[in-house]
């Protein structure tokens, strides 16, 4: 028998914050009664970071409630059932079934990852990064090298800019040079060909690398996920503007538990990623703009303004990296390095 109440309760994710960012909209037919569906999801994130709730777990919830509770989802936080390395091999065996994560850290396996987590000095603002990924049909291509390891790549979801703390201000291309920068994936690429010298440092070591001068900057994330991790505490400076207007995270699925999938379903987990994307985007610009008034006006620290000369020349090496991975990587990397410099034209930034 046809449940009378999924149309209404399948829009109700419509009325969140995520809609009033410009989401697409959620709207599913009814469909019929399937069998309850429990989902281990696993995240990067720990409790006690304010979005641990309100976007990862939201996230979770939001699935649950536009299947009238068909899909329950947990929410687990960092290392519970793996360590966050091995991710994609505990979705593979089915330890966990899905995972809200960040692609960066698997562009060693799948190069076309770094696409997914974003190209510094390239796309603008979301409608952009929307654009190069479902309009231009980056995401597809990114799904059958994801496909390749027994993975679903359901989409991107932002994590808002990538922002950098540090112990001194960086405004111009010389200071780069030297400069020790906890950086991962190919933002570190990046930033070494600027002359800076990149260092991977595990999260729960970066508060005390850089208290302790290991090294003289970093990035989590944007402004607030960095502060998140008490990165204002041991640095000077946050430099803008963002190298990278949105670091995507993603939102990822065993094949095996995605293929048990109904369309319905399908739909409704398609939609949820973009909707999370577009509220998080908010969430987080919003809370860096807040974090930033506290840095200056009661920390009584600074904002350091990169020159545009230095956006330029970030540019210009995003793209030599984007074309070394295509030669490194043709049969993924190589078309969505073609499609990247195409957007760069379409948009006039090269």
């Amino acid at each position: 028998m046809t449940k009378t109440n999924h149309g209404v309760n399948r829009r109700q994710i419509l009325t969140r914050g995520a809609l009033a960012a410009g989401a697409t909209a959620l709207a599913a037919p009814p469909v019929l009664a399937q069998e309850q569906i429990t989902w281990r999801m696993q995240s990067h994130w720990t409790p006690g970071i304010e979005y641990f709730d309100s976007i990862y777990a939201e996230f979770g919830r939001w699935i649950t409630e536009a299947t009238d509770g068909e899909i329950q989802i947990e929410a687990l936080q960092a290392n519970t059932v793996t360590p966050t390395n091995e991710i994609l091999g505990a979705l593979r065996r089915g330890l966990l079934d899905a995972a809200f994560i960040f692609p960066g850290y698997w562009i060693g396996r799948i190069p076309a990852a770094g696409h997914l987590n974003g190209n510094l000095a390239t796309w603008e603002n979301h409608e952009e990064m929307q654009m190069f990924f479902y309009d231009m049909g980056a995401l597809e291509i990114i799904r059958a090298a994801y496909g390749q390891f027994g993975i679903y790549q359901a989409g991107p979801i932002s994590f808002a800019g990538l922002a950098v703390y540090s112990k001194k201000p960086i405004e111009k291309a010389e200071d780069f040079s030297g400069f020790k920068i906890r950086s991962t994936g190919t933002p570190g690429r990046v930033f070494e060909k600027m002359g800076a010298t990149p260092v991977f440092i595990p999260g729960g070591e970066l508060y005390q690398s850089l208290q302790t001068g290991v090294v003289d900057g970093a990035h989590w994330g944007c402004v607030s996920t960095g502060w998140g991790m008490n990165l204002q505490e041991v640095t000077d400076y946050i430099v803008t503007p963002d190298f990278l207007s949105h670091s995507n995270g993603e939102f990822i699925v065993g094949q095996e538990q995605w293929n048990k999938l109904g369309e319905d379903h399908k739909r409704i987990i398609h939609s949820a990623v973009r909707a999370m994307s577009a509220k998080a985007s908010a969430h987080f610009r919003f809370a860096d703009f807040t974090c930033m008034d506290t840095f200056t006006g009661e920390m009584n620290k600074n904002i350091s303004r990169v020159s545009d000369d230095v956006m330029s020349q970030l540019r210009a090496k995003s793209l030599e990296v984007v074309d070394e991975y295509s030669s490194e990587d043709p049969e993924y990397c190589g078309k969505l390095g073609d499609m990247m410099h195409e957007f760069m034209r379409l948009t006039g930034k090269v």
